[in-house]
């Protein structure tokens, strides 16, 4: 049986913490916060996201892919 102290704690979403409500394409440092080294986009059971910032997040990062203001991978 598995008590309610050994559970896992859940991360608190930064970005609601900082009262963010929209997240900027162009702005490439704040977005590489979360990729990995090869590129792809860190999953918000390790990020700490909630589900509406997560998505705001990977659509930004898309966007700004496309746009070539951050690659699809790095060297």
């Amino acid at each position: 049986m598995v008590k309610a102290d050994d559970k896992k704690k859940h991360k608190n979403c930064s970005l609601c913490a900082d009262g963010i409500t929209e997240i900027d394409y162009k702005d490439a440092a704040k977005l590489r916060r979360f990729l990995t080294e090869a590129g792809k986009i860190i999953p918000r059971r390790i990020t700490g996201n909630c589900a509406e910032h997560q998505r705001m997040i990977a659509k930004a990062i898309k966007k700004a892919r496309e746009a070539a203001i951050i690659g699809y991978t790095f060297d």
